[in-house]
């Protein structure tokens, strides 16, 4: 996605054929990754899984007067001379759209984050899909993957990004029909009111949208000094400055007064916004969009993955 201030010390343009075989080589580690925070933040927390008409056995419960005594489950009853009722899981899957953002600015890394923003979408993509799946719904992905309901839904999706042609800017969401979950995750450098352009027609079709922005420590703090050129890894523009140290100040404003805009206008949409340096734990924003996605107040996610 084009930069409005991307800081990129040195970064050489890349080759179609180069990126590709990047990418090809990333998406393991970062299923493997993925795998291990997932099953991180699952340990102990139920997810989207709630009670209702299905065949999987969900949980026993004390009968209530005006209940059919065809619910009762007799054998469990027998054992304490207690009446409970058998319940089953709710098994009606929901589809969930997920994205990352694979374009060259994703690519930066500074000295300050042990990973690209890259390698950071990656792994939030496949770890989603990775606990989603596991909750039983149909996980998909805009002009890659057409929904799936399956145990393996994770690595599907890493093999079809391996072989996904590269593309940038945000996806073709023609193919989504209903109500669905979105998630998009990248950096999200255009300008905000760009960037709404895009997004603004998914919420008028019903999409209930889920907005990730990952951002390297460096592009918030703005750590240079001295004579310092900057690339801007889109368009290959250079800019060189004498006294980085002076941009400091201009650069931070406009940076976050476009974070600012864009969370407002998604908040005002209904749309969620999660913020996640690289320089942070993938689990907490993990948790944060599996919370939106579930439903579920902040208080509530706390106590449920205690």
């Amino acid at each position: 996605m084009a930069s409005i201030g991307q800081i990129v010390e040195q970064t050489p343009g890349s080759e179609v054929l180069q990126r590709a075989r990047q990418r090809a080589v990333l998406v393991p580690d970062c299923m493997v990754e993925a795998k291990r925070i997932a099953n991180t933040v699952i340990a102990g927390w139920h997810g989207r899984r709630k009670r209702g008409i299905g065949e999987n056995f969900w949980q026993f419960r004390p009968y209530a007067d005006g209940e059919s005594f065809a619910r009762i489950d007799w054998r469990r009853s027998a054992r304490d001379d207690h009446m409970y009722i058998r319940d089953r899981e709710w098994e009606a899957a929901h589809t969930v759209w997920l994205w990352a953002d694979m374009s060259p600015s994703m690519m930066y890394k500074s000295t300050l984050a042990s990973v690209s923003k890259e390698s950071r979408a990656l792994v939030l993509m496949l770890a989603l899909a990775e606990i989603l799946a596991r909750s039983g719904e149909r996980i998909g992905c805009p002009g890659i993957m057409e929904p799936v309901s399956a145990r393996n839904a994770a690595e599907r999706l890493a093999a079809a990004i391996m072989h996904a042609p590269l593309t940038s800017g945000l996806p073709d969401t023609r193919m989504i029909r209903g109500a669905s979950d979105i998630v998009l995750i990248g950096d999200f450098l255009d300008d905000a009111d760009r960037v709404m352009e895009r997004i603004a027609p998914l919420a008028r079709r019903g999409l209930r949208g889920h907005v990730v922005e990952i951002a390297d420590p460096a592009e918030e703090t703005f750590p240079y000094t001295g004579r310092t050129e900057f690339t801007d890894p889109e368009t290959g523009e250079k800019l060189t400055s004498g006294r980085a140290e002076t941009l400091r100040d201009d650069y931070r404003r406009a940076y976050l007064a476009r974070r600012d805009s864009l969370s407002d206008h998604l908040r005002r949409m209904g749309w969620s916004f999660t913020h996640h340096r690289t320089d942070r734990l993938a689990s907490e924003a993990l948790v944060a969009v599996h919370m939106h996605l579930s439903g579920m107040t902040p208080a509530v996610a706390r106590s449920a993955s205690l």
